[in-house]
């Protein structure tokens, strides 16, 4: 297969189900989905065991057991079950685009990796959405989400409007860095392997940047893809944030960056 898609969830089956149903009508076929699941309920399992008689493509669950949030251990997990030597990555809160996966691997290239993003939505428009409406690719029209209630503005608009020439002129200004980003980035497996993947010593907050920032001190650079590859994000609570690992990751990721770590010993292989 051309690519594994990995994508993280936990306790958020409705949330998951339009994901899937997005990687479903992808233009590109060719990929398997991987779901890291975090410790979820009994219902993700079913849900899952749907969509594996439902997708034309491979649908494997990887979980494990619920121990707060442990994101890196289930990316790592994930990360080792894959077969194929690209990996994209995103959430299971953000419905792609149906060009998502044919954009990032027309978008590889070898010593680097791809930095995609997102548009946000709000609750009440995230809660409008419907799989038929994913089918119909009707929630990534502006027209659609402002009948809907979204208020979005000219820069975010473009994410969702900018195509061919003009999509890659405005990956070309941002000002955003070319970042590794959880809901949308792309890179080979064997850059990632050899990083030794995600910091497990991590929790929520930059444990996805930290990744990007060890794979550029491992001599990789970036492609900026966030008008080119559309996730829209569904919204949701973060009752899994807290200041101690916001504190403890940002003194990790300073060390990274200062220190100019390439491996972490707390990764796919300890």
């Amino acid at each position: 297969m051309k690519a594994s898609i990995i994508l993280s969830t936990y306790n958020s089956e409705d949330w998951l189900e339009k994901v899937l149903v997005g990687f479903s009508v992808q233009t590109e076929q060719d990929f398997e989905l991987l779901v890291a699941d975090d410790g979820s309920r009994e219902s993700t399992k079913k849900l899952i065991k749907k969509y594996q008689a439902l997708l034309a493509m491979p649908l494997i669950h990887v979980w494990q057991q619920d121990n707060g949030f442990q994101k890196s251990q289930i990316l790592n997990k994930a990360i080792v079950e894959s077969s194929s030597d690209y990996l994209i990555f995103t959430d299971g809160d953000c419905v792609p685009r149906k060009d998502f996966v044919e954009v990032h691997l027309a978008r590889r290239e070898k010593g680097y990796f791809l930095s995609g993003g997102y548009f946000k939505l709000t609750m009440p428009v995230s809660l409008a959405i419907s799989n038929q409406d994913i089918v119909e690719q009707n929630c990534f029209s502006i027209d659609w989400l402002r009948a809907k209630g979204l208020q979005p503005s000219f820069i975010k608009s473009a994410k969702l409007t900018s195509k061919g020439w003009f999509a890659n002129f405005m990956n070309t200004i941002t000002p955003t860095r070319a970042t590794w980003n959880g809901h949308n980035s792309s890179g080979w497996k064997a850059d990632i392997v050899a990083v030794n993947g995600f910091n497990e010593d991590m929790q929520y907050g930059g444990l996805d940047r930290e990744l990007g920032e060890r794979l550029t001190n491992y001599g990789l650079k970036s492609h900026q893809i966030r008008y080119s590859a559309i996730c829209v994000h569904l919204d949701h609570e973060r009752s899994y944030m807290t200041d101690e690992s916001i504190k403890k990751n940002k003194l990790i990721r300073k060390n990274t960056v200062s220190e100019k770590v390439k491996y972490t010993p707390q990764g796919i292989n300890k």
